[in-house]
């Protein structure tokens, strides 16, 4: 296992067999701790290229606290949504205001979701429904970040206390409160040392069977901690539990005795390991965002004035306080470090906005969401977290798109569709309109500007394809002509229409 992760390093090649084989944690884990940071950085972006891993970079906005009053949350919700972040909805403070304002909790967050179209992710979500803190806890002001590392206990003596008669008296909303959300993170650190931080691991285990059960996806978060066995005990048992997403914390959670270097290695090793294909933070330093942006990192969890994740990310002990509104300043971050400068033209923006996610909505609605991830074509997964999660939001329901794959196989039944088809553009769609199309065509051509995803496209569409697939030599013009019918299967407008116009007669799934 230690020479195939020295060989990813420089390796695109050796990076997807490595992401094919079964990894033991500890394995993966001594490998990467071998490395400099430098090769920690190669590794992880390598890992973070299509198809090997999710390579969008977002935020997720927590607009949320229990002193604020309900027009600020929704107008906070409201904004999230316009920019395209995600809504990290802290469950206890949702609850608190709805009760402030004389509702049901479970009547605020149905009004949220009606005023916004985004993805929704649930924290602090118990067996009873949202989790109740008492004021000492809700109140805080993040002394531990602003104080800064090392962290032996929260430095004013609180714990993990609850209002439990207070969560059972939601309990019949529960159910409700996980099909409203897109995915629903669960806190892994108390088998990391930090039982006085979260949960019981049954309560989390707990949660995890409910979301899975109504189809969400599931984040696991879990603490840098001193870099090493922290990293063992938390990724072993989100793999258990088989969660989705991983969700690094580091400041004052980051023991390491190089707290950047075990950040940057932390976030690679995800990238290795996590089965969506997706890793995100919720508390880091500057220079840990900074570091894990360069090693692959995909999302930073952020705030609102007053939401805790406000201060979490992106400032440093001595600013990291209660009442700093996080979200610019990661988004600058964000920008800053995500800049390849190297005139690939990618179509997304770092961080992303709405119109991506209204894309990559469109794709899932083409494919068919019971055929994306967890499910596999070939040697991995169809699709990452995000497919899972968008589909469970009003963005898929609202995705505009004019064929789907389904579409395509009858078009191909009623002979429309005869022999050779040249499909553009080698990511997902493609992917699953290859498989829709096996057996029915004689051939199928896949033509990509990027020669590495069209070389791997073909050749994990050829290990369960019977169709003969072959490359189009990133040549769209020349697959073209080879072809009796060709397919644009980006459902960036932009990107479709550009191809549409240079390619007359081909069929687009979006307008």
């Amino acid at each position: 296992m230690h020479d195939i992760v020295k060989e990813a390093i420089n390796d695109l090649d050796a990076a997807w067999e490595l992401s094919k084989l079964k990894k033991d944690p500890l394995e993966i884990i001594d490998a990467v701790s071998e490395l400099e940071r430098n090769d920690v950085y190669k590794l992880g972006m390598n890992f973070k290229t299509f198809p090997l891993g999710c390579d969008l970079t977002e935020i997720l906005a927590g607009t949320c606290a229990s002193d604020l009053d309900k027009i600020d949350l929704i107008g906070n919700c409201v904004l999230s949504d316009s920019i395209g972040a995600s809504i990290h909805v802290c469950a206890y403070a949702f609850a608190d205001i709805a009760e402030s304002n004389g509702m049901r909790p479970i009547d605020l967050i149905r009004e949220v979701r009606e005023a916004t179209d985004v993805p929704m992710d649930l924290d602090h979500f118990g067996k009873f429904g949202p989790m109740r803190f008492p004021k000492e806890i809700i109140r805080c002001h993040g002394q531990c970040y602003m104080q800064g590392p090392p962290f032996d206990g929260c430095p004013r003596d609180r714990i993990h206390s609850r209002l439990l008669d207070k969560e059972k008296d939601s309990l019949a909303d529960r159910e409700e409160w996980v099909k409203l959300a897109s995915s629903v993170a669960i806190n892994l650190t108390c088998v990391q040392g930090g039982e006085s931080h979260a949960a019981p691991l049954d309560e989390a285990k707990e949660v995890a069977d409910l979301a899975k059960k109504h189809g969400k996806g599931i984040e696991s978060i879990m603490f840098v901690g001193d870099g090493y066995d922290d990293l063992i005990s938390g990724f072993n048992t989100a793999l258990d539990m088989n969660a989705d997403v991983f969700v690094l914390e580091g400041g004052p959670f980051n023991q390491a005795e190089d707290r950047l270097d075990a950040f940057a290695r932390a976030v690679a090793i995800a990238r290795i390991l996590v089965p969506g294909k997706i890793v995100a933070t919720n508390g880091a330093y500057e220079d840990e965002c900074r570091v894990g942006l360069r090693a692959g990192l995909n999302a930073i969890i952020t705030g609102f004035p007053q939401n805790h994740h406000g201060y979490m990310c992106g400032y440093s002990p001595g600013t990291a306080k209660r009442g700093n509104f996080g979200l610019p300043r990661v988004m600058q971050i964000i920008r800053e470090e995500i800049n390849c400068g190297c005139g690939c033209g990618s179509q997304t923006r770092a961080p992303i906005g709405k119109d991506e996610l209204e894309a990559l909505a469109a794709s899932v609605k083409v494919v068919g969401p019971e055929n994306v991830y967890p499910q596999k074509i070939g040697d991995t997964y169809l699709g990452d977290a995000h497919w899972v999660c968008i589909a469970q939001s009003p963005l898929y329901s609202k995705a505009q798109i004019t064929n789907t794959v389904s579409d395509i196989a009858q078009m191909t039944k009623d002979g429309e569709i005869k022999e050779t088809v040249a499909l553009f553009g080698g990511r997902f769609v493609s992917w699953a309109m290859a498989k829709e199309l096996d057996g029915m065509v004689d051939q199928i051509i896949i033509s990509d500007l990027d020669p590495w995803v069209e070389k791997v496209t073909v050749n994990n569409l050829r290990s369960e394809l019977k169709t003969d697939i072959i490359r189009g030599n990133s040549d769209d013009k020349g697959s073209y002509d080879l072809a009796d019918t060709s397919i644009i299967t980006s459902t960036i407008p932009n990107l479709a229409r550009k191809l549409s116009k240079n390619l007359p007669g081909a069929i687009s799934l979006v307008d």
